[in-house]
């Protein structure tokens, strides 16, 4: 029996066709881990907990993170977006003991970009970690006793555990980084939150190829979106 489960959370605001494309590769790289969905829409994925349209935001996401993690039982749990492409070999992670643990092996892929191109800029981001799942729930329980309301919050503040915990006033939890054998693979796209504050203005990172080990081509893996 696994260790791990996985937390998948989604604002379902992505195509029926972009999605099965993900779903189809999460659930190849999964295997026999269990799967906890929460959504805003009902979803056919692992256990399903449809929190209604709520909207989508950076608050919403941690809501529904919170939410799946109490849900699970494992020691660990690991994050998935409904935009990311996933590979076994991250999920054989696991982070130490009071550690909250980052994929770096992880790449953007623009939908605008021309030509299409992989880039990473070297942070941590959410829908890479692997966390144990007792320190996540006691993290984010923190921070909503803080900020009870949205309104509250102070929003550019409100990113990944292990990050922010100092601007948030909240008790700081140390983070490691790790390397996956096989890269993931996040899409960038009109969709998606980010954009929607950004637009196209987001930056590539600094660290840029054409092809990626496993997934191949970037003018290929592209057109999962298109």
């Amino acid at each position: 029996m696994s260790d791990l489960t996985i937390i998948y959370y989604s604002a379902n605001t992505i195509s029926d066709e972009f999605y099965q494309k993900t779903k189809d590769v999460l659930l190849k790289a999964s295997g026999d881990i269990p799967i906890i969905s929460v959504s805003h829409k009902p979803m056919d994925l692992g256990k399903n907990i449809c929190v209604g349209d709520i909207g989508a935001s950076n608050v919403n996401i941690y809501k529904q993170l919170l939410i799946g993690a109490k849900e699970a039982t494992t020691e660990f749990i690991a994050t998935a977006e409904d935009d990311t492409l996933y590979s076994e070999s991250h999920y054989k992670y696991r982070p130490s003991e009071g550690k909250f643990g980052y994929n770096m092996n992880k790449w953007s892929l623009f939908t605008w970009s021309e030509p299409p191109i992989f880039s990473n800029r070297g942070r941590m981001t959410l829908n890479a970690l692997i966390a144990p799942r007792k320190l996540l729930i006691e993290a984010l329980e923190e921070r909503f006793a803080k900020y009870p309301k949205d309104e509250m919050i102070p929003i550019q503040y409100w990113g990944e555990v292990g990050r922010y915990e100092q601007h948030l006033g909240v008790t700081v939890r140390p983070t490691e980084q790790f390397q996956s054998e096989i890269p993931i693979i996040m899409f960038n796209h009109p969709e998606s939150l980010n954009y929607k504050q950004q637009g196209e203005r987001k930056k590539l990172g600094d660290e840029r190829l054409y092809s990626l080990p496993y997934w191949g081509k970037a003018s290929e893996v592209v057109k999962l979106y298109q």
